[in-house]
């Protein structure tokens, strides 16, 4: 229990749930075959919509690619490093940011003329798409180890032939990939040092 919170705030997680979240979850490189359902998948995005952004843009586009069909289009963009992992997950992730988020928020933030603030400057609008698209990818990998899944969150790709493949012709573009399942112990490396509060933390 936090000591320093008022009585009626919420509590902290257990160590249970701690553990699963960060402590002991891990960037997955090989995968068991089993499948990821699609009821699974609608749970995971309904959990990830629930994460904060700017203005409650919600720009992140996720495409959930499991058919051999997607996993070929998806191929060539791959580096020799992530392939094979890829090409086993049960589940794969674009993670993708609508570059015309803007056109959504009379509904998504109806009490100002947001959309404004993103049309008149498109470096603004570049600039919030990614950063909350890519916080929205995080969302997805929290909230897969919340749900019992493993992620395998990857750069290593061409986002070029990503796009080419899954969104030519729209305002979509891939920001990173995700891959999902239930991951194979076997596929685990060791883990690497992290650096300590006093290296990246300070108090001003």
């Amino acid at each position: 229990m936090n000591s320093d919170a008022p009585l009626d705030f919420r509590q902290p997680l257990g160590d249970s749930a701690l553990d699963t979240l960060f402590r002991t979850a891990r960037t997955q490189n090989k995968w068991r075959d089993l499948p990821v359902s699609d009821a699974l998948l609608r749970e995971l995005y309904d959990l990830v919509k629930m994460g904060p952004t700017s203005a409650n843009c919600c720009p992140a586009r996720f495409v959930f690619v499991r058919a051999l069909e997607g996993k070929d289009k998806l191929r060539p963009a791959l580096s020799s490093a992530n392939l094979e992992k890829t090409m086993s997950a049960p589940v794969t992730v674009i993670v993708a940011e609508d570059t015309l988020f803007y056109e959504q928020l009379p509904r998504l933030f109806p009490h100002a003329d947001a959309k404004s603030w993103f049309t008149s400057s498109p470096a603004m609008a570049k600039e919030t798409a990614f950063r909350n698209a890519s916080l929205q990818g995080a969302y997805l990998i929290m909230a897969a180890r919340a749900l019992g899944l493993d992620a395998g969150p990857m750069s290593g790709f061409k986002p070029d032939l990503v796009d080419e493949a899954f969104f030519a012709g729209t305002s979509y573009r891939t920001n990173f990939l995700v891959n999902l399942g239930y991951g194979d112990p076997a596929g685990v490396l060791s883990r690497l040092p992290r650096l300590d509060f006093d290296d990246a933390c300070l108090f001003a």
